[in-house]
Protein backbone atom coordinates (compact mmCIF):
# COMPACT_ATOMS: atom_id res chain seq x y z
CA UNK A 1 0.00 0.00 0.00
CA UNK A 2 1.34 3.81 -0.86
CA UNK A 3 2.47 5.79 2.15
CA UNK A 4 0.32 8.90 2.80
CA UNK A 5 1.29 11.81 1.13
CA UNK A 6 3.07 13.71 3.21
CA UNK A 7 6.29 15.49 1.17
CA UNK A 8 7.93 18.38 2.02
CA UNK A 9 7.59 21.59 0.36
CA UNK A 10 9.65 20.70 -3.06
CA UNK A 11 12.49 23.00 -4.19
CA UNK A 12 12.22 25.76 -6.70
CA UNK A 13 13.57 24.30 -10.13
CA UNK A 14 11.74 26.72 -12.74
CA UNK A 15 12.85 24.44 -15.28
CA UNK A 16 10.12 22.74 -17.74
CA UNK A 17 12.88 20.45 -18.95
CA UNK A 18 15.85 19.06 -17.76
CA UNK A 19 18.59 18.98 -20.92
CA UNK A 20 21.34 19.66 -19.31
CA UNK A 21 23.59 20.92 -16.16
CA UNK A 22 24.89 23.84 -18.40
CA UNK A 23 22.74 26.64 -17.17
CA UNK A 24 21.73 25.24 -13.85
CA UNK A 25 22.77 27.75 -11.02
CA UNK A 26 24.28 26.12 -7.88
CA UNK A 27 21.29 26.39 -5.54
CA UNK A 28 18.94 24.13 -8.01
CA UNK A 29 21.86 21.89 -8.29
CA UNK A 30 21.90 21.58 -4.32
CA UNK A 31 18.02 21.16 -4.15
CA UNK A 32 17.89 18.51 -6.62
CA UNK A 33 20.51 16.56 -5.04
CA UNK A 34 18.66 17.57 -0.85
CA UNK A 35 15.33 15.92 -2.82
CA UNK A 36 17.57 12.79 -3.92
CA UNK A 37 18.65 12.33 0.06
CA UNK A 38 15.09 12.10 0.74
CA UNK A 39 14.89 9.11 -1.70
CA UNK A 40 17.60 7.35 -1.10
CA UNK A 41 16.78 6.51 2.44
CA UNK A 42 12.98 5.99 0.82
CA UNK A 43 14.30 3.33 -1.33
CA UNK A 44 16.15 1.48 1.46
CA UNK A 45 12.80 0.94 2.85
CA UNK A 46 10.71 -1.97 2.52
CA UNK A 47 8.05 0.05 1.14
CA UNK A 48 9.55 1.87 -1.57
CA UNK A 49 6.38 3.38 -3.31
CA UNK A 50 4.74 6.83 -3.06
CA UNK A 51 2.31 8.35 -4.99
CA UNK A 52 3.42 11.66 -6.29
CA UNK A 53 3.66 10.86 -10.19
CA UNK A 54 0.15 8.84 -9.72
CA UNK A 55 -1.78 9.94 -13.14
CA UNK A 56 1.52 11.11 -14.96
CA UNK A 57 2.75 8.86 -17.55
CA UNK A 58 6.47 8.62 -18.07
CA UNK A 59 7.93 7.40 -21.58
CA UNK A 60 11.20 5.78 -21.91
CA UNK A 61 12.17 7.02 -25.66
CA UNK A 62 16.03 5.34 -26.07
CA UNK A 63 17.07 5.29 -29.48
CA UNK A 64 20.63 3.76 -28.56
CA UNK A 65 20.71 0.77 -26.12
CA UNK A 66 21.00 1.16 -22.60
CA UNK A 67 20.14 -1.46 -19.58
CA UNK A 68 20.99 0.81 -16.85
CA UNK A 69 19.52 3.85 -17.36
CA UNK A 70 16.64 2.88 -18.98
CA UNK A 71 15.65 0.56 -15.64
CA UNK A 72 16.52 2.89 -13.28
CA UNK A 73 14.52 6.23 -14.82
CA UNK A 74 11.54 3.27 -15.14
CA UNK A 75 12.02 2.11 -11.39
CA UNK A 76 12.22 5.84 -10.72
CA UNK A 77 8.81 6.78 -12.33
CA UNK A 78 7.29 3.30 -10.99
CA UNK A 79 8.93 3.77 -7.34
CA UNK A 80 6.67 7.25 -7.16
CA UNK A 81 3.44 6.15 -8.89
CA UNK A 82 4.16 6.75 -11.95
CA UNK A 83 2.56 5.01 -15.43
CA UNK A 84 6.03 4.40 -17.51
CA UNK A 85 6.11 2.48 -21.24
CA UNK A 86 9.49 1.70 -22.24
CA UNK A 87 10.05 2.47 -26.42
CA UNK A 88 12.69 1.14 -27.99
CA UNK A 89 14.09 2.52 -31.18
CA UNK A 90 14.38 -1.26 -32.29
CA UNK A 91 10.64 -1.57 -32.19
CA UNK A 92 9.70 1.91 -32.90
CA UNK A 93 8.40 3.22 -36.47
CA UNK A 94 12.07 5.38 -36.78
CA UNK A 95 13.12 1.97 -38.33
CA UNK A 96 10.25 1.95 -40.99
CA UNK A 97 11.79 5.62 -41.93
CA UNK A 98 9.80 8.01 -39.77
CA UNK A 99 11.72 10.99 -38.60
CA UNK A 100 12.25 11.99 -35.08
CA UNK A 101 9.87 14.88 -35.21
CA UNK A 102 7.69 12.28 -36.48
CA UNK A 103 7.44 10.40 -33.58
CA UNK A 104 7.94 12.95 -31.15
CA UNK A 105 4.54 14.50 -32.93
CA UNK A 106 2.83 10.79 -32.52
CA UNK A 107 3.82 10.48 -28.96
CA UNK A 108 2.75 13.98 -28.24
CA UNK A 109 -0.50 12.95 -29.51
CA UNK A 110 -0.73 10.33 -26.95
CA UNK A 111 -0.64 13.27 -24.15
CA UNK A 112 2.38 11.93 -22.26
CA UNK A 113 3.43 14.09 -19.21
CA UNK A 114 7.28 13.35 -19.03
CA UNK A 115 9.27 12.15 -21.78
CA UNK A 116 12.84 10.86 -21.13
CA UNK A 117 15.06 10.41 -24.09
CA UNK A 118 18.16 9.25 -25.21
CA UNK A 119 19.41 9.60 -28.28
CA UNK A 120 22.76 8.94 -30.48
CA UNK A 121 22.72 13.28 -31.71
CA UNK A 122 23.98 16.20 -29.93
CA UNK A 123 20.80 18.38 -29.58
CA UNK A 124 18.28 15.43 -30.20
CA UNK A 125 16.45 15.98 -27.05
CA UNK A 126 16.68 19.81 -26.89
CA UNK A 127 14.62 19.30 -30.91
CA UNK A 128 12.15 17.54 -29.13
CA UNK A 129 11.35 19.44 -26.06
CA UNK A 130 10.39 22.44 -28.91
CA UNK A 131 7.56 20.00 -30.63
CA UNK A 132 6.26 18.73 -27.84
CA UNK A 133 3.96 19.71 -24.71
CA UNK A 134 5.01 17.67 -21.73
CA UNK A 135 8.52 17.60 -20.05
CA UNK A 136 11.78 16.51 -21.28
CA UNK A 137 14.80 14.76 -19.68
CA UNK A 138 17.81 14.47 -21.45
CA UNK A 139 19.11 10.77 -20.88
CA UNK A 140 22.21 11.33 -23.21
CA UNK A 141 22.41 12.94 -26.30
CA UNK A 142 24.91 12.22 -28.23
CA UNK A 143 28.80 13.52 -27.18
CA UNK A 144 26.36 16.87 -25.61
CA UNK A 145 25.26 16.10 -21.77
CA UNK A 146 24.16 13.44 -19.43
CA UNK A 147 23.01 15.41 -16.94
CA UNK A 148 21.22 13.36 -13.94
CA UNK A 149 24.34 10.72 -14.13
CA UNK A 150 26.17 14.21 -13.70
CA UNK A 151 23.86 14.55 -10.50
CA UNK A 152 24.45 11.37 -9.63
CA UNK A 153 27.87 11.28 -9.71
CA UNK A 154 27.64 14.95 -7.37
CA UNK A 155 25.00 12.93 -4.73
CA UNK A 156 27.36 9.82 -4.44
CA UNK A 157 30.41 12.11 -4.30
CA UNK A 158 28.84 14.55 -1.71
CA UNK A 159 27.44 11.88 0.92
CA UNK A 160 31.09 10.19 1.06
CA UNK A 161 32.91 13.59 1.24
CA UNK A 162 30.10 15.64 2.61
CA UNK A 163 30.62 18.77 -0.01
CA UNK A 164 31.85 19.35 -3.66
CA UNK A 165 33.42 22.74 -3.53
CA UNK A 166 37.56 22.79 -3.38
CA UNK A 167 37.77 19.17 -4.24
CA UNK A 168 40.39 17.99 -7.08
CA UNK A 169 38.20 15.85 -9.03
CA UNK A 170 40.33 13.84 -12.45
CA UNK A 171 38.06 12.75 -15.06
CA UNK A 172 40.55 10.46 -17.15
CA UNK A 173 39.68 8.61 -20.64
CA UNK A 174 37.13 9.08 -23.81
CA UNK A 175 37.21 12.77 -23.24
CA UNK A 176 35.90 13.20 -26.97
CA UNK A 177 33.05 11.24 -26.95
CA UNK A 178 32.02 11.71 -23.62
CA UNK A 179 28.21 13.17 -22.43
CA UNK A 180 28.92 12.22 -18.81
CA UNK A 181 32.39 14.00 -19.01
CA UNK A 182 30.66 17.19 -20.06
CA UNK A 183 27.51 17.25 -17.82
CA UNK A 184 30.79 16.73 -14.76
CA UNK A 185 32.83 19.45 -16.34
CA UNK A 186 29.64 22.16 -16.14
CA UNK A 187 28.59 20.72 -12.47
CA UNK A 188 31.72 20.33 -10.94
CA UNK A 189 33.18 23.65 -11.89
CA UNK A 190 29.55 25.29 -11.00
CA UNK A 191 29.57 23.36 -7.82
CA UNK A 192 33.32 25.22 -6.56
CA UNK A 193 34.98 21.81 -7.59
CA UNK A 194 38.26 22.01 -9.59
CA UNK A 195 38.30 19.09 -12.65
CA UNK A 196 41.46 17.93 -14.39
CA UNK A 197 41.12 16.25 -17.93
CA UNK A 198 43.44 13.30 -18.27
CA UNK A 199 43.61 11.69 -21.61
CA UNK A 200 45.26 10.95 -24.94
CA UNK A 201 45.69 13.85 -27.14
CA UNK A 202 43.55 11.85 -29.99
CA UNK A 203 41.23 11.09 -26.90
CA UNK A 204 40.16 15.50 -25.81
CA UNK A 205 38.12 17.67 -28.11
CA UNK A 206 40.09 20.65 -28.97
CA UNK A 207 39.88 23.93 -27.11
CA UNK A 208 38.68 21.56 -23.86
CA UNK A 209 40.73 23.84 -21.73
CA UNK A 210 37.97 26.54 -22.55
CA UNK A 211 35.72 24.95 -20.38
CA UNK A 212 37.72 25.82 -16.84
CA UNK A 213 40.03 22.36 -16.50
CA UNK A 214 43.36 21.92 -16.82
CA UNK A 215 44.78 18.77 -19.05
CA UNK A 216 46.75 16.36 -18.24
CA UNK A 217 48.39 13.54 -20.82
CA UNK A 218 50.32 11.39 -17.61
CA UNK A 219 48.24 9.75 -15.61
CA UNK A 220 50.85 10.11 -12.78
CA UNK A 221 51.31 13.89 -13.01
CA UNK A 222 47.24 14.21 -13.57
CA UNK A 223 46.30 12.58 -10.26
CA UNK A 224 48.34 13.76 -8.00
CA UNK A 225 46.75 14.50 -5.16
CA UNK A 226 43.32 14.13 -6.69
CA UNK A 227 39.98 13.37 -4.42
CA UNK A 228 38.16 11.60 -6.74
CA UNK A 229 38.53 9.53 -9.60
CA UNK A 230 36.37 9.08 -12.63
CA UNK A 231 37.41 6.88 -14.74
CA UNK A 232 35.32 7.00 -18.22
CA UNK A 233 34.33 4.50 -20.54
CA UNK A 234 35.62 4.16 -23.96
CA UNK A 235 32.63 4.68 -26.26
CA UNK A 236 34.21 2.46 -29.43
CA UNK A 237 30.69 2.37 -31.22
CA UNK A 238 31.27 6.49 -31.54
CA UNK A 239 34.80 5.98 -32.75
CA UNK A 240 35.38 5.77 -36.77
CA UNK A 241 39.67 5.28 -37.01
CA UNK A 242 41.75 4.24 -34.95
CA UNK A 243 42.73 7.01 -31.77
CA UNK A 244 44.95 4.57 -29.63
CA UNK A 245 47.34 1.42 -30.75
CA UNK A 246 46.14 -1.07 -29.28
CA UNK A 247 43.67 -1.39 -26.06
CA UNK A 248 46.61 -3.04 -24.25
CA UNK A 249 48.81 -0.11 -24.88
CA UNK A 250 45.97 2.07 -24.02
CA UNK A 251 45.28 0.32 -20.38
CA UNK A 252 49.17 0.33 -19.79
CA UNK A 253 49.19 4.09 -19.98
CA UNK A 254 45.82 4.98 -19.28
CA UNK A 255 43.88 2.03 -17.62
CA UNK A 256 43.44 2.76 -13.84
CA UNK A 257 45.68 0.47 -11.58
CA UNK A 258 47.24 0.25 -7.89
CA UNK A 259 50.38 1.77 -9.44
CA UNK A 260 49.06 5.13 -10.59
CA UNK A 261 46.21 5.61 -8.11
CA UNK A 262 49.11 5.84 -5.70
CA UNK A 263 49.61 9.49 -6.99
CA UNK A 264 45.71 10.61 -5.72
CA UNK A 265 45.37 11.23 -1.74
CA UNK A 266 45.39 7.96 0.25
CA UNK A 267 41.41 7.83 0.51
CA UNK A 268 40.76 9.27 -2.78
CA UNK A 269 37.66 7.67 -4.37
CA UNK A 270 37.37 5.82 -7.88
CA UNK A 271 34.05 6.26 -9.77
CA UNK A 272 33.06 5.02 -13.11
CA UNK A 273 29.68 5.38 -15.12
CA UNK A 274 29.70 2.11 -16.15
CA UNK A 275 29.43 -0.09 -17.93
CA UNK A 276 32.94 -0.56 -17.40
CA UNK A 277 35.51 -2.46 -19.61
CA UNK A 278 37.64 -4.04 -17.16
CA UNK A 279 41.66 -4.42 -18.07
CA UNK A 280 40.94 -1.89 -20.54
CA UNK A 281 39.74 1.50 -18.26
CA UNK A 282 40.03 0.35 -15.17
CA UNK A 283 41.86 -2.90 -12.99
CA UNK A 284 39.65 -5.52 -11.83
CA UNK A 285 40.84 -5.28 -8.13
CA UNK A 286 40.68 -1.78 -8.27
CA UNK A 287 37.32 -1.60 -9.37
CA UNK A 288 36.09 -3.91 -6.86
CA UNK A 289 38.25 -2.47 -3.87
CA UNK A 290 35.55 -1.82 -1.67
CA UNK A 291 37.29 0.56 0.78
CA UNK A 292 37.72 3.25 -2.77
CA UNK A 293 35.17 2.13 -5.32
CA UNK A 294 31.96 3.61 -5.25
CA UNK A 295 30.86 2.52 -8.06
CA UNK A 296 27.56 0.16 -6.85
CA UNK A 297 27.01 3.41 -4.84
CA UNK A 298 26.54 5.46 -8.14
CA UNK A 299 24.02 3.06 -9.45
CA UNK A 300 22.13 3.25 -6.09
CA UNK A 301 22.08 7.19 -6.38
CA UNK A 302 21.19 6.95 -9.61
CA UNK A 303 17.13 5.59 -8.88
CA UNK A 304 17.03 8.21 -6.17
CA UNK A 305 18.23 11.46 -8.42
CA UNK A 306 15.90 10.52 -11.08
CA UNK A 307 13.07 10.21 -8.66
CA UNK A 308 14.29 13.98 -8.00
CA UNK A 309 14.43 14.92 -11.77
CA UNK A 310 10.71 13.20 -12.34
CA UNK A 311 9.12 15.20 -9.29
CA UNK A 312 11.00 18.82 -9.98
CA UNK A 313 9.29 18.34 -13.43
CA UNK A 314 5.83 16.67 -12.50
CA UNK A 315 5.37 19.96 -9.81
CA UNK A 316 5.97 22.18 -12.53
CA UNK A 317 3.78 20.72 -15.01
CA UNK A 318 0.92 20.59 -11.74
CA UNK A 319 1.86 24.48 -11.82
CA UNK A 320 1.31 25.09 -15.41
CA UNK A 321 -2.22 23.28 -15.45
CA UNK A 322 -3.29 25.07 -12.59
CA UNK A 323 -3.18 22.48 -9.67
CA UNK A 324 -0.34 23.51 -7.53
Amino acid sequence: MKKAETPPPFIAFPHRHLLGIEGLSPPEITALLDRSEIYVEQNREADKKRARLVGRTVINLFFESSTRTRTSFELAAQRLGGDVINMSVMTSSVKKGETLIDTAMTLNAMHPDVLVVRHGDSGATQLLSEKVNCAVINAGDGSHEHPTQALLDALTIRRRLGRLQGLQVAICGDILHSRVARSNIHLLGTMGARVRLIAPKSLLPCGIERMGVEVFHDMKDGLKDCDIVMMLRLQSERMRGNFFPSTREYFRFFGLDYDKLANAKPDALIMHPGPMNRGVEIDSEVADDIGRSVIREQVEMGVAVRMACLEALSVNLAKAEGRA
